[in-house]
């Protein structure tokens, strides 16, 4: 992984002449008034985009529903293949890139919708214009969709030490070396995210009271057959982060309350 991001961090000349080899994942955050062209990369001469640039690390886009439509919806076909084919008159290239996609956004213009003390100025038109920029088979794509309520001054004045970033850390690291274990024999498959649908019904097998679960809430929020593979995903992780050797019931249920806006209405109702 580590030659792979530097060869591509140097066809951009992004590497000075003192580094010889990147061994730090790359982390990459671009203006939402990037263009298309920056974004996946190609040009008059060929230069990487920045999706290249952040392979093996993290692509973090914050005020999403700012980035215009056409750059977002470039996204779908690199996050589902982890690779992207750039065709030009003068040449024909295929990049890796395999990132973590990292988003954040407002519930709408003005930032304060659904907010406990702060009225919000916005109109349920312009709300759901706002959301609306955001298409669905895009956040399709997204394993966890989580939201973040304001919080008051006395809650974070009295709020109790939480656990530590070392030990959710080691914790991470454990759940990887599960993974790695795991994979071990399946050519470039090293995390769960990377599993297939065959790979899927080989290492996330569900019991029945999973699966009653699963399909609950499949035909209750009308998910696609995309969100039910990626679902599973989640919930292996999730099993794996707590050292259980299968899917139990309880991990189903959380990487379903991780979906919040993927469902047929969200659009309407918000954040």
């Amino acid at each position: 992984e580590s030659l792979e991001t530097t060869q591509i961090h140097s066809v951009a000349g992004k590497i000075n002449r003192y580094t010889s080899l990147i061994s730090k994942r790359p982390f990459r955050s671009p203006h939402h008034t990037i263009s298309d062209v920056a974004l996946v990369g190609g040009g008059t001469t060929f230069m990487p985009g920045e999706i290249c640039l952040a392979h093996n690390g993290v692509l973090f886009l914050d005020e999403l529903p700012e980035f215009s439509k056409s750059v977002l919806e470039t996204l779908r076909q690199p996050l589902e293949d982890r690779s992207i084919t750039i065709s030009r008159a003068k040449y024909n290239v295929t990049m890796p890139c395999s990132f973590m996609l990292v988003a954040s956004m407002n519930p709408c213009p003005c930032g304060y919708h659904n907010h406990p003390t702060h009225n919000c100025a916005c109109t349920p038109a312009q709300i759901q214009r706002y959301m609306n920029k955001i298409s669905g088979p895009l956040m399709d794509r997204i394993d966890l969709q989580v939201e973040v309520q304001a919080v008051g001054f006395d809650d974070m004045a009295k709020a109790p030490e939480g656990e530590s970033s070392e030990a959710i850390r080691q914790r991470v690291i454990r759940a990887r070396k599960i993974q790695e274990e795991r994979y071990k024999h399946e050519k470039g498959i090293h995390c769960n995210a990377q599993m297939t649908s065959a790979l899927l019904h080989k290492y996330a097998q569900l019991d029945q009271k999973s699966s009653d679960r699963l399909r609950d809430a499949m035909h209750r929020l009308n998910l696609s057959a995309r969100a039910y593979d990626r679902i599973l995903k989640v919930a292996r992780t999730i099993a794996d982060l707590e050292g259980c050797d299968n899917i139990q019931a309880s991990h189903i249920g959380e990487a379903i309350g991780y979906r919040n806006l993927d469902r047929g209405d969200w659009a309407e109702k918000g954040i």
